[in-house]
């Protein structure tokens, strides 16, 4: 029943995708907008469907959550990277502009914990 769970999300993913990629086409971008946005949709609205059906079991359950397991970690890092390749390329603005943030919420992080303490 893995099986049948990595069709249904492979099915998600691969419509998703090609959504994704004629709402770039339809704005003017060259550019996937929400495939993985759209494919979450999808698979949401499948999986009530199948539930009406009487064709959602514990199989299938199994399946999803045992690729659900092994894609977003995948799609994190794969996105983390990306963005880091994008800002360096970008410019020094682009780095600063993700870095200050990251340094003021380490600097003031501590702060934060000694004041929720004291509540």
């Amino acid at each position: 029943m893995f099986i049948y769970g990595l069709a249904l999300l492979s099915f998600s993913y691969l419509l998703g995708q090609w959504l994704g990629e004629i709402l770039g086409k339809l704005i003017g971008i060259n550019s996937n907008v929400g495939g993985v946005g759209f494919a979450m949709i999808i698979l949401m609205l499948l999986k009530e469907l199948f539930e009406r059906k009487g064709w959602w079991n514990t199989e299938l359950i199994l399946g999803i959550n045992f690729w659900n397991k092994m894609y977003i970690p995948v799609v994190i890092a794969m996105a983390a990277s990306l963005n880091v390749q994008s800002a360096v390329s970008s410019g020094l603005l682009a780095v600063l502009v993700g870095l200050i943030p990251v340094a003021f919420a380490f600097i003031f992080f501590p702060f934060l914990l000694r004041f929720f303490k004291e509540i």
